[in-house]
């Protein structure tokens, strides 16, 4: 029997036009347009002709996929209009993953978006004179409240009035910093403390962009308190200490204290800038984690401007927040770049009712901050419910002692003991497990350890352990 060749298995191929006059494809075009139905006719005869010239399709396996064309071209409609920013289920237990979308939001604060996304609000209104407003009026007196007046409850004394601003993230909450109170001028800074964080985003060359001089002291393990006032000169514009937010430094190591810095920025009338990256507004102390410093933590001690992030410990949106003498404060507000990088109406509404949960104290409502409460018993028990839903084919699952991380560049050294999902298959790798579990709708994403898939429901919420379990069934299918 003759072989078909290139040229007639392309005739087979119907043109555009034919394809989207077929019954099954043109009833996708009153649901979707022309356009986009068109478009996805053209992208699957495309991947056929690729097939052919690639010898991988003979004339029986062009039949074969004729007779799937509507379906195809259904498949790759859903696919071309559907959302590429998806959905996933973390159980990987790292409760703020970068990679993932940081902390997820509260019920509150996604109401609050919904309602001032979906008509007008007084973003930039007041509505008392009926005149301009300014947009950072409505997370500033929260702000207030939740660290000027604990700093006056605390009898720390000469208590400044606390101001803040927010920004995008915390990379421009340093840029806009430094160049407000240090273009032109040097800045210094411990070689210890010039850190990079995700994305290759480096320190040094964040202040290069700021227009601030770098001033290095010290070195890489140990800078003392009388390297920083060696090198305080008439060109020194601030001290800068950035908060080793993802990493330790272990061993032979020396930094100089925040007292000390302080005591030197008052000494020498030179404002003190700690960035600390993460900016917890709770003491991790009562979930068992130590040495991560609050942002009243620095405060009280005396800095003078703190910036942090919004979706890290703070537990809300993507943003980047300074906090500090209100002076200080005003003159970043009056940048230029400021306006640069401010943040949209939805930003507030999430930051507002973020921080409104800190002023009522309700914590637990705050879904990061409920993940690091969890109890290792309390995430055992629902690991053993999904273990003893009963046996799957191919699949070998027992519930094992093991740690969730914080994750996101905070508290790098801390660890929380969990209840882990580990499974392990016949015939199938962890990795060939954890690649059919993202294959899932939603995605599963789990960790990959010693030959076994790790899944830690600290990360997964309640409502989401039946769609694991059903994942864990497609996986052994």
């Amino acid at each position: 029997m003759k072989t078909a060749s290139k040229s007639d298995l392309y005739r087979k191929l119907p043109s555009v036009d034919e394809l989207v006059r077929a019954p099954e494809v043109a009833a996708l075009v009153s649901q979707e347009g022309q356009v986009a139905v068109n478009d996805a006719a053209r992208a699957v005869l495309a991947r056929l002709r690729e097939e052919i010239a690639a010898g991988r399709l003979d004339a029986h396996g062009v039949d074969i996929a004729l007779s799937g064309l509507g379906a195809a071209v259904e498949r790759q409609l859903r696919q071309a209009l559907g959302y590429s920013l998806l959905t996933v289920i973390n159980a990987t237990g790292v409760i703020l993953h970068t990679n993932l979308g940081r902390a997820p939001l509260s019920s509150s604060a996604l109401e609050h978006i919904r309602e001032s996304a979906a008509t007008y609000s007084n973003l930039e209104f007041d509505i008392t004179t009926g005149e301009r407003g300014k947009r950072d009026v409505h997370v500033d007196r929260l702000f207030r409240k939740l660290l000027s007046e604990e700093l006056a409850g605390g009898g720390v004394r000469a208590t400044p009035v606390i101001s803040t601003i927010v920004v995008n993230n915390n990379a421009a909450a340093v840029l806009l910093a430094l160049n407000t109170l240090a273009d032109g001028g040097e800045v210094i800074v411990s070689r210890g403390e010039l850190v990079e964080i995700g994305g290759s985003f480096r320190i040094p060359d964040v202040m290069s962009k700021s227009n601030a001089i770098l001033r290095e002291v010290g070195t890489t393990n140990r800078t003392r308190i009388a390297d920083y006032e060696r090198a305080i000169n008439d060109r020194t514009r601030l001290l800068l200490r950035v908060h080793r937010s993802n990493f330790e430094i272990t061993g032979f190591t020396e930094q100089a204290s925040i007292e000390e810095l302080v005591g030197l920025a008052r000494k020498r009338n030179v404002p003190l800038l700690e960035d600390l990256g993460s900016g917890a507004l709770l003491d991790l102390g009562s979930v068992g984690v130590s040495g991560e410093p609050g942002v009243l933590d620095s405060l009280r001690s005396g800095v003078d401007v703190v910036t942090y992030s919004g979706d890290k410990l703070l537990g809300g949106p993507q943003a980047g927040l300074l906090s500090g003498r209100a002076d200080l404060v005003a003159r970043m507000r009056a940048n230029s770049l400021f306006r640069a990088l401010r943040v949209d109406k939805l930003t507030y509404a999430a930051l507002e009712a973020t921080l409104l949960a800190y002023v009522k104290r309700d914590h637990d409502s705050i879904p990061a901050l409920r993940m690091m409460r969890l109890s290792k018993e309390e995430i055992g028990k629902r690991a053993d419910a999904i273990a003893a839903r009963g046996q799957l084919p191919r699949l070998a699952i027992e519930v094992i002692d093991g740690e969730s991380v914080i994750g996101g560049g905070s508290a790098p050294s801390a660890v929380l003991p969990t209840r882990l999902l580990a499974v392990t298959g016949d015939g199938l790798s962890a990795n060939e497990i954890a690649v059919r579990l993202r294959a899932c709708d939603p995605p599963v994403v789990a960790r990959v350890e010693d030959g076994r898939v790790l899944l830690d429901l600290r990360t997964v919420f309640p409502e989401q352990d039946d769609a694991v379990a059903q994942a864990l069934v497609q996986v052994a299918g």
